[in-house]
């Protein structure tokens, strides 16, 4: 009888489960899984569309994950809204919004990729607006762009290729812990953090990270055409204000998002009452253009999100990052 009685509550519990759900906004421990991108109307009424695309946080082909929860990656995401928005003819424009410290090196080549090749095939008018951090990686996917406009208090530059390498082998000496070896060749392990670097290994990485480098500041060169000592300076990657890289000729204006949209309203011949669009997975309420990304309209929170993937340190590779921005 305890049984049957147990089984009816659970029944019950069941049924009234569904019933909320069916009725209110769903709410889910875990977060809630990737829902279809949707346009979303932020400003403007007038013929044509410019549309908003950001990129924020750290640049990287692997999905950003937290406690329990995994969300689209840059790389995802910028060319989910792209392939999207070949389909609308209205789109005259894009607006790309970037506030990155950069990230690893493919992923940013990927997303100046699919940009370039989405204006060569398109037609459309590309302009950047750089938000408060727009370096190393953040300014190589700005580099399609017909235009670039910095706020104020950007910092940009950042032009160079770091290898990051976590180090294990002192601590693990510490605790009485080893890890036993067998390669087929000498470097087969190089890059190990269970070792240190051979002085042969070093030569190695810092010859595949000028390779590296010199790819960026060829894409810099192409598309900006610096003078011979500004391009120098450039060279030494360190960051710049928005002044400064205005004066190198890495960007083209300083100003704010409505000089951003101005200015991609008249490279595309449009009204300056242009609609400015952008796509969001849910949309948002009392929308605005400085929203983050797609998943700003996110209804589903993870409850038990608490940021682990931001105390750890980046996996090893090569970066196309400003380091201090990690902490972002």
């Amino acid at each position: 009888m305890r049984t049957a009685r147990t089984a009816l509550n659970i029944l019950a519990l069941a049924c009234i489960s569904l019933l909320a759900c069916a009725c209110a906004p769903s709410l889910s421990l875990f977060g809630g899984g990737a829902a279809p991108l949707k346009e979303q109307t932020l400003s403007g009424s007038g013929d044509g569309k410019i549309l908003l695309i950001n990129v924020d946080g750290l640049i990287s082909e692997r999905g950003r994950e937290s406690f329990l929860r995994t969300r689209p990656s840059v790389v995802e995401d910028v060319a989910a809204q792209l392939k999207l928005a070949r389909k609308d003819k209205d789109i005259k424009a894009v607006l790309l919004k970037v506030d990155s410290p950069g990230g690893t090196t493919t992923a940013s080549d990927i997303v100046y990729h699919e940009l370039a090749r989405y204006k060569e095939q398109t037609g459309v008018k590309l302009v950047t607006v750089m938000m408060g951090l727009a370096a190393s990686g953040g300014y190589y996917v700005a580099l399609p762009s017909d235009a670039i406009v910095a706020h104020p208090t950007t910092v940009t530059g950042s032009v160079g290729v770091i290898f990051l390498q976590p180090r294990l082998a002192g601590l693990l000496d510490k605790i009485g812990v080893g890890v036993d070896v067998s390669k087929s060749g000498a470097q087969k392990d190089m890059g190990s953090p269970f070792r240190e670097q051979t002085p042969e290994e070093k030569k190695l990485t810092e010859a595949m990270v000028k390779a590296q480098a010199a790819r960026f500041i060829e894409l810099v060169q192409k598309h900006r055409r610096l003078e011979p000592a500004a391009l120098t300076i450039v060279s030494t990657a360190r960051v710049f204000t928005a002044q400064e890289a205005k004066d190198l000729g890495l960007i083209d204006a300083v100003g704010y998002m409505e000089d951003a949209a101005a200015k991609a309203a008249e490279l595309a011949g449009l009204p300056k009452n242009a609609q400015v669009v952008t796509y969001r997975r849910r949309a948002g309420a009392d929308a605005t253009w400085y929203q983050a990304g797609a998943e700003a309209g996110d209804l589903q929170p993870s409850l038990v999100h608490i940021g682990l993937e931001n105390l750890l340190p980046p996996a090893a590779g090569f970066y196309s990052v400003w380091t201090p921005g990690l902490g972002q």
